[in-house]
C-alpha cells in the first residue's frame, strides 16, 4: 500500500541532501566567499604579525592527505575501532598528487609495507615502515597537520617552532642566505615576510619522511615553500607548495587552517614516543628488555 507520508518524507530528505551537497565544499575546494572578513593582526615590537602561541590543525591529513573514506587499521582483529582511520577531505589542491609513474607504484608499495619495520644499520631500513610508526621525526609539512599541537616563539631574527610529537624543534632563520649544512628530517628553514604572511623556504631534507600514513612520499630533493597568514585572532591559513623533480611531474599545493589553542592552561605535553616503539622494533632481534627489569 502506498503511503503518501513516507513518500513526502523521503522526498524532503532527498531535497535536503541535494541542498547540503550544493553548499558544502568538496575536497580541496575553498568555501565560496572566503571564511573571514579582512583582518589586521596584532604586532610584535618590530611591527610584524604576532604568531606567538600554541596552534593545532584539525584535519585527517595525517592518515591521508587526499580525500579518503574511514577504514580499518592494519590489525582490526585486535585493535577494533581503536586502530581505525577516520575518513576525511583532501588538503591537496585538486585532490591529486602528480606522481611520476614509478612513484605512484612506490606509494602503493609503501602503504602495503607500512608495518614492515627493519632495525639495522643498512640505509635501506627506511625503505619500508611508516616513519611515524617508528617514532621518527615527521618532517615538513607533515609536522603541521599531525594530531598534536605545536608552539611558536617569535623574534625578529628567528622563529622557533616546538612540536609536541617527539619534542621536535625547528628554527626558521629570518632573512638568511645560508644553505643547509646537512640533510635532516625537518629540513633547513629560511623565512621572510611578504606583507602579513610569513613565507618559509625549506630545503635540506634527508628524504626519509612521508606525508602521511597512506605512503605518500618524497625524495631528498624535496623543496617546500610554506605560507602562514593570520586571518583572525584565532586562525592561521597555511599553504605549502611542494616541489620534487625526482618524484613529481610538477609542483603541487596543500592548504588548511590552523587554530589557536585558547584554553587558559594550554601547553605542550611531552610525547616522547621512543619507549613506545622499543618492544616492537627490538624484540625480533632479541634485544628488547622491559624497562625496570
Amino acid at each position: 500500500m502506498h503511503c503518501p507520508l513516507k513518500s513526502a518524507t523521503a522526498s524532503a530528505a532527498v531535497a535536503m541532501v541535494g541542498l547540503w551537497l550544493a553548499v558544502v565544499p568538496t575536497a580541496g575546494q575553498a568555501p565560496p566567499g572566503g571564511r573571514f572578513p579582512p583582518y589586521t593582526p596584532l604586532r610584535t615590537v618590530d611591527g610584524k604579525p604576532d604568531l606567538n602561541g600554541i596552534w593545532q590543525s584539525f584535519t585527517t591529513a595525517n592518515w591521508d592527505i587526499l580525500a579518503h573514506a574511514a577504514q580499518p587499521g592494519p590489525h582490526p582483529e585486535i585493535m577494533g575501532a581503536w586502530g581505525a582511520a577516520p575518513g576525511g577531505q583532501s588538503i591537496v589542491e585538486g585532490n591529486e598528487i602528480p606522481y611520476q609513474p614509478w612513484a605512484a607504484a612506490k606509494q602503493k608499495e609503501n602503504f602495503e609495507k607500512r608495518m614492515v619495520v627493519k632495525v639495522t644499520n643498512d640505509p635501506h631500513r627506511y625503505d619500508t615502515g611508516e616513519p611515524e610508526l617508528q617514532c621518527y621525526r615527521t618532517g615538513v609539512p607533515r609536522a603541521n597537520y599531525m594530531p598534536f599541537p605545536f608552539q611558536i616563539f617569535q623574534t625578529p631574527e628567528q622563529i622557533l617552532i616546538v612540536y609536541e610529537f617527539k619534542g621536535a624543534v625547528r628554527t626558521i632563520y629570518m632573512n638568511s642566505k645560508e644553505e643547509a649544512p646537512s640533510d635532516t628530517w625537518m629540513g633547513w628553514s629560511k623565512g621572510r615576510w611578504e606583507g602579513d604572511t610569513l613565507v618559509v623556504d625549506v630545503t635540506g631534507f634527508d628524504g626519509h619522511t612521508w606525508f602521511d600514513r597512506a605512503g605518500n612520499f618524497h625524495s631528498e630533493a624535496l623543496h617546500v615553500v610554506e605560507r602562514y597568514t593570520p586571518v583572525s585572532p584565532y586562525h592561521l591559513q597555511y599553504e605549502a607548495t611542494i616541489e620534487d623533480p625526482k618524484v613529481f611531474t610538477r609542483p603541487w599545493k596543500m592548504s588548511f587552517p590552523i587554530y589557536r589553542r585558547v584554553e587558559p592552561n594550554a601547553q605542550l605535553v611531552e610525547f616522547n614516543c621512543v619507549p613506545f616503539v622499543e618492544e616492537m622494533m627490538y624484540t625480533p632481534l632479541g634485544l628488547y628488555k622491559p624497562r625496570g627489569k
